[in-house]
């Protein structure tokens, strides 16, 4: 392994990339959109109940939404107050990495895993782009490393810190976070024999916590929907908040029924993998396809140096996610843990073993990475959104020496493709997080056009849209919802605000409205990226344009 000290500068650089993110602007559509239904539990004072714009909220449980309200309430309304339980939650699932690592192999193996798990590219993202993941992906790790612990030592406060992990998880996103516990621990148990650990008055308590642990959530479901057989959700009446909890959840996510169907690819998850565990992602195969080797040739026989956790948890995660027509590339974020172990501890077995040509070839991988970094990060910051400052060249040229310095520093090889590549991932997402994400998030209109509510003053409850497309953004930073309206009702009001597409513009027009005041801003889905948008050449031609008017 690394040094001490070169371990701990490389957790304090992933740090500040995480503080740097922290204050960046909220993504529409999920970040917004999850901050602004928090933001309305803290308003009305109600945290029962969970909406969706003007519609009842169903499909994701509540311990989310109660983690940002409790930060709004403690910290304020800022968008870095909606990000740090998801934060919390990552340093949680980073320990829990390092914990089950350390258990399943040793100190080494967890401590790799951890920095494995805190560098790979979609978990750095989670906390920028920050939905129900990060709390579910922290907790889930969390509860199968005192779940594991429990099989092996049988400890009481094992089993019980496991189950509450489990009720926090199963709390944030449902049954989706029993299953990646669930399945996991089953491997673990099949492989090491120990089903007797299962028949213990602990498991009893265990389920005892874990209904405790679930039961605010489930009263908040009652509350809101059986209560009112009466309500209309998603057009059928005499909806079960815990019947759909228990039961329909899972089944409409893996049928597309309620959500849509977004893929039939089968094979969505196995390219998706390919980005969202970099720079880690040669690695994680590599691991995966000698482990399986491994286990093929075992022919199920248990050797002690050997697990089955990771391995088996991967496998039937996959599968199982793999056949659900509603597909999007933040659900594997439950998996990372699980690759983080395995990748870390077939990292440790090449160096424990001199397998010097395959750690060659890996440390070739990593130069390959580092070298697309590099290009991407200069075009980034010279061509897609140029630098302003002389000192923010400045900055990223000591970055490129430093890295470089590490490039060409004479040690194990080993060490280098550990130090490389999580410099990979650290240049990469400071980047993005200090320059790539403010300079991208000016096309998104609605925080743009929030702060100009803000600098002018705009009372913001009389601002009106023309149609129920969401607004997520400009809901939240005015903390307040736009008021839903039409080109009918605008011609009967006077001395108010409409926030309008240039199509509603011209409706406007036409119809005969006048405005004496008018802001714009540019509009692009942001989280849709494509090449003309890259490119500044050809930018303006898929650039929108909002407005804000003021009609007297």
């Amino acid at each position: 392994m690394i040094s001490n000290s070169r371990y701990w500068f490389l957790l304090f650089l992933i740090f500040l990339v995480y503080a740097a993110g922290m204050f960046v602007t909220l993504f529409e559509n999920d970040s917004a959109q999850f901050a602004t239904m928090a933001l309305r539990m803290v308003q009305e004072n109600d945290f029962l109940s969970l909406f969706k714009g003007p519609e009842e909220y169903l499909d994701k449980p509540h311990m989310h939404y109660w983690l940002a309200a409790l930060s709004f309430k403690i910290f304020g309304v800022f968008d870095w107050a909606y990000r740090i339980p998801a934060i919390l939650a990552t340093a949680l699932g980073g320990f829990s990495c390092f914990g089950l690592g350390r258990l399943l192999y040793n100190q080494d193996t967890g401590k790799l895993a951890a920095l494995i798990f805190l560098t790979c590219q979609t978990i750095v993202l989670s906390v920028i782009d920050v939905r129900t993941d990060a709390v579910l992906t922290g907790f889930t790790v969390f509860s199968i490393w005192q779940l594991a612990s429990y099989i092996q030592n049988g400890n009481l406060h094992h089993i019980v810190l496991g189950a509450f992990g489990a009720g926090i998880a199963f709390s944030t996103k449902g049954q989706i976070a029993l299953v990646v516990i669930g399945l996991p621990i089953l491997c673990h148990l099949a492989y090491n024999r120990k089903w007797n650990a299962l028949l213990n008055w602990r498991v009893l308590l265990a389920l005892l916590v874990f209904g405790v642990t679930i039961f605010p959530m489930l009263y908040a479901y009652y509350h809101q929907f059986d209560l009112h057989p009466e309500k209309i959700i998603r057009g059928r009446g005499a909806r079960s908040g815990i019947f759909f909890i228990f039961w329909e959840q899972s089944f409409e996510r893996m049928s597309g029924e309620g959500l849509g169907k977004n893929s039939s690819d089968y094979f969505f998850f196995f390219h998706t993998f390919l980005w969202v565990f970099l720079p880690w992602t040669v690695v994680g195969i590599m691991a995966l396809g000698s482990r399986i080797k491994t286990f093929i040739k075992l022919r199920g026989a248990y050797l002690k140096k050997y697990e089955f956790l990771t391995l088996g948890g991967i496998v039937l995660i996959f599968i199982l996610i793999s056949f659900a027509q509603f597909k999007l590339p933040h659900y594997l974020n439950i998996s990372m843990p699980l690759f983080a172990v395995l990748s870390a501890s077939y990292l440790y077995s090449l160096y424990k073993y001199d397998k010097q040509k395959t750690i060659k070839f890996l440390l070739g991988v990593q130069y390959v990475v580092l070298s697309i970094v590099f290009i991407v990060t200069v075009l980034i910051c010279f061509f897609v959104f140029k630098f302003q400052h002389l000192m923010a060249s400045v900055g990223l040229g000591f970055s490129f020496l430093l890295i470089v310095y590490f490039c060409l520093k004479r040690e194990a090889y080993y060490f280098r493709i550990i130090t490389i590549a999580a410099f990979s991932s650290l240049l990469l997402n400071m980047v993005l997080n200090t320059h790539f994400y403010p300079s991208l998030l000016r096309y998104q209109a609605g925080s743009e056009m929030a702060q100009v509510v803000s600098d002018e003053a705009i009372p913001v409850d009389h601002i009106y849209k023309l149609s129920e497309r969401h607004t997520w953004a400009m809901d939240f930073y005015n903390q307040h919802p736009l008021i839903i309206s039409s080109v009918e009702e605008v011609l009967t009001k006077k001395n108010i605000w409409v926030y309008a597409t240039s199509d509603e513009l011209k409706q406007l027009s036409e119809q005969g409205v006048d405005w004496d005041r008018q802001f714009t801003k540019d509009h692009f889905r942001i989280t849709r990226l494509q090449a003309k948008f890259l490119d500044p050449a050809t930018r303006k031609k898929v650039v929108g344009k909002m407005h804000l008017i003021h009609v007297y």
